[in-house]
């Protein structure tokens, strides 16, 4: 029962965060404070200001955490075993409905490799060039599939769902680190534990991946912890450092060792999101990331139900109770 609550966290930390963060997305901190006051701190509506959130309703959960669920539909429907066609066609089902093409949802790299795919052309020549966050936001759920004794089982399902669209060393190297600090954290490792094993999980991904220039998710990871460390008491001061020094953009080696520096900060879903939030850049998916990883060490039982109860009733899509119990027969039997 307890891995169940651990599983519904990381699903309901991941749209909580994502969610909440949706508002603010890709804005910069000065105009998140001019246009919301001094902090957000609850669920809005997109605004017509904000291109990418205009769309969306306070509660609606955006690209992220709609593919991380596609995915894991994907799996049910194939028995957990990886198979290309199938993921695509769930993502790309999700994707027309939401009219993701017409409506600026998707990522630049995701929308490339799968527009190629769409065409009928090989995507190979984008995806190992792919540096954004696209391989990260969705990745979580598959963390909380795995036990850490299973790491080189986890690193090989996150490389066979994430090389669809990101195929780089950068995007293997960083699925990894996020999907591997949800196992962790679901097996209820110490804070400190849960970035070793990120961190052992994104070296095993690295060398999977197409070579780039990318700055390495690992060391800037380890920048961003002791950073957390340095500005243990000084929030603003901490937030301020993540901005300004390990960055909040797209980029997977700036959002994806954020997510985890966040996480490991601030060690609470409620917390996460709402620093998330506030941020500045990319906030709905470093949200939907950190909070997903935070929410796999609580459990679900630490999330405020009222919360829970927005994210069922604004996105209908999805079961999330169900596609939690598919996932725990998927432990149980492996």
């Amino acid at each position: 029962m307890q891995d169940k609550k651990r599983i519904l966290g990381t699903i309901y930390g991941q749209a909580i965060g994502d969610s909440m963060g949706m508002p603010t997305e890709l804005w910069p901190v000065q105009q998140i404070q001019q246009k919301f006051g001094n902090k957000v701190t609850t669920f809005l509506d997109g605004t017509s200001d904000n291109e990418i959130a205009a769309n969306f309703t306070k509660g609606e959960y955006t690209d992220d955490t709609n593919q991380a669920l596609a995915i894991i539909e994907a799996l049910i429907e194939s028995d957990w075993k990886p198979n290309k066609k199938i993921i695509v066609k769930h993502i790309l089902d999700w994707a027309n409905k939401a009219g993701a093409w017409t409506n600026n949802i998707l990522g630049p790299s995701s929308k490339a490799a799968l527009k190629a795919i769409r065409a009928g052309q090989d995507p190979n020549e984008i995806t190992k060039t792919a540096l954004t966050n696209g391989c990260g936001m969705r990745i979580a759920p598959i963390g909380a599939l795995f036990e850490p004794a299973q790491l080189n089982e986890l690193v090989k399902m996150v490389y066979e769902v994430t090389r669809i669209t990101h195929s780089s060393d950068v995007a293997i190297s960083g699925a990894c680190l996020i999907a591997g600090a949800v196992t962790a954290g679901t097996a209820n490792y110490n804070w400190d534990e849960i970035v070793h094993y990120a961190i052992t999980a994104s070296d095993t991904g690295f060398s999977l991946g197409a070579p780039t220039w990318a700055a390495k998710v690992k060391d800037r990871t380890k920048l961003g912890i002791k950073l957390a460390q340095e500005y243990r008491y000084d929030e603003h001061e901490f937030s301020k450092a993540v901005y300004d020094l390990i960055g909040t953009g797209t980029m997977i080696s700036e959002s994806i060792p954020a997510a985890l520096t966040i996480a490991y900060y601030t060690r609470s879903v409620k917390h996460c999101a709402i620093l998330c939030t506030n941020l500045g850049g990319d906030t709905d998916t470093i949200g939907a990331m950190a909070t997903a990883i935070c929410g796999a060490k609580e459990g679900v039982d630490a999330i405020p139900t009222d919360w829970v109860k927005l994210i069922n009733k604004k996105n209908p899509q999805h079961n999330i109770e169900k596609i939690a119990e598919k996932m725990m027969t998927f432990r149980q039997n492996n």
